[in-house]
């Protein structure tokens, strides 16, 4: 059994690494209240340009503050704890069904061949990393 949940999460790290999709796990209203309040505080000292010089420090030191938040989502599905990975595992196989494979590369080429099916299990992926972990998905171009 413990084999067959590193294969889907290999799956899973081929769709999300195919889709070029990151997540930032709840950093980036940090990032956003200290640029917020720090325009607010120079707009209070020094007025529209105190806003100006505030907006800019604080966005600086936001960006310093969540540095690293934003992960490649194969990055953030081999972090999963075991009772995590089992989780995304289950949602997964309800829509897989009865697919039998006997490797890895087995298993991915029989889900990237069926269109519908790597639509499916991506929007599941992408469901469970959104509501589980609380994460924002987002689109590399």
């Amino acid at each position: 059994m413990c084999q067959r949940v590193d294969d889907v999460m290999k799956l899973c790290c081929e769709l999300s690494a195919n889709q070029q999709v990151q997540t930032t796990v709840k950093q980036s209203s940090k990032g956003a209240a200290t640029a917020g309040g720090l325009a607010f505080a120079g707009g209070l000292v020094g007025g529209p340009l105190g806003i100006a010089v505030g907006g800019a420090v604080g966005g600086l030191l936001g960006c310093w503050l969540t540095s690293g938040t934003f992960k490649p989502l194969p990055q953030i599905i081999m972090e999963l704890t075991p009772q995590q990975q089992q989780m995304l595992y289950r949602d997964l196989m309800v829509i897989m069904g009865d697919i039998q494979w006997t490797e890895v590369a087995q298993l991915i080429a029989l889900v990237m061949g069926n269109a519908t099916l790597k639509q499916q299990l991506t929007g599941a992926l992408l469901g469970y990393v959104t509501k589980e972990l609380q994460a924002k998905v987002h689109y590399v171009d």
